[in-house]
């Protein structure tokens, strides 16, 4: 019996794509080529493997589904969102802490936000995942920077073509009051704003697989956070994470290598593409 089989990738945008420029059209509103906003590095060849396995093994795959970061441009882990103490514009990759908005080192550009960003910033540090950390504007919705890694897409798309099938696209990040690493829900989920709290519909879909691979960028960040709460909800021995396609953020390569320990630790796999090539035609009778 043929195995249901469900490809998650996990935000395959060409923001988070160290693209080369033979893949970076120009902007017409600026004659420059777009550059991607926060790009990792590997993620292109990330992208690229990812594409050639569903190329190859998409008869073997039962279900595709991908997530899309989506944020607006004012946004709480943006520059746009705060000022320093001295009115300087905040730098990204900036961390900002609840101490640091007591403190006015930082504070919000709308001063009347700033019970709710205290309220945000101490939930967000108690739960002890991450601390704020200002982004670069990225994957704003309606961007360049917010499509899919074109061969990711015309990949999918042939198996789309194939399997008579929609994959499926799960954004987040739309609540500029939140940060929403995971696709399963956000590090705060915001009681007015269903978008932001458990994915249950995500969650039932996948576990209805008998295995779910996981791609896509970044393993430091969204990857890492997606998969932590998939695995706090189905059995973690069902996941595979295919580790020859996806990458951490620069300087974030502990939290990766953290992460990979961890999941396999709760009994996921680690796999390089061609092992799960491997799978999928087996899968596909090949």
């Amino acid at each position: 019996m043929k195995r249901q089989l469900h490809l998650l990738v996990i935000d395959p945008q060409n923001d988070f794509c160290d693209l080369p420029d033979s893949y970076r059209p120009e902007n017409p509103a600026t004659r420059t080529p777009h550059a991607p906003a926060l790009p990792v590095r590997g993620a292109h060849q990330d992208m690229l493997r990812l594409a050639g396995l569903i190329n190859r093994g998409r008869h073997g795959l039962s279900e595709i589904s991908v997530t899309l970061d989506s944020h607006h441009r004012y946004d709480i882990a943006h520059p746009t969102f705060w000022y320093a103490a001295d009115g300087a514009a905040v730098a990204p990759f900036t961390e900002i802490s609840a101490a640091d908005v007591r403190a006015a080192r930082f504070l919000p550009r709308d001063r009347a936000a700033l019970p709710r960003v205290l309220s945000y910033l101490e939930q967000l540090e108690a739960h002890g995942r991450y601390r704020l950390m200002v982004w670069p504007v990225h994957c704003e919705i309606g961007s360049w920077g917010h499509n899919v890694h074109e061969d990711v897409r015309a990949a999918y798309n042939r198996w789309e073509d194939a399997a008579l099938g929609v994959v499926t696209k799960i954004a987040k990040g739309s609540n500029p009051w939140t940060e929403h690493y995971s696709a399963v829900m956000a590090e705060v989920p915001d009681d007015a704003d269903p978008d932001t709290q458990l994915n249950r519909s995500l969650i039932a879909s996948l576990a209805q697989a008998d295995r779910v691979y996981i791609a896509g960028e970044a393993s430091s960040h969204c990857v890492k956070a997606t998969t932590e709460h998939i695995a706090d909800n189905i059995d973690p021995a069902r996941l595979v994470l295919i580790t020859d396609c996806m990458s951490p953020v620069a300087g974030f390569e502990q939290q990766q290598h953290g992460f990979l320990q961890a999941m396999q630790e709760r009994g996921a796999q680690l796999a390089q593409s061609g092992d799960v090539l491997q799978e999928l035609l087996a899968n596909a009778g090949r």
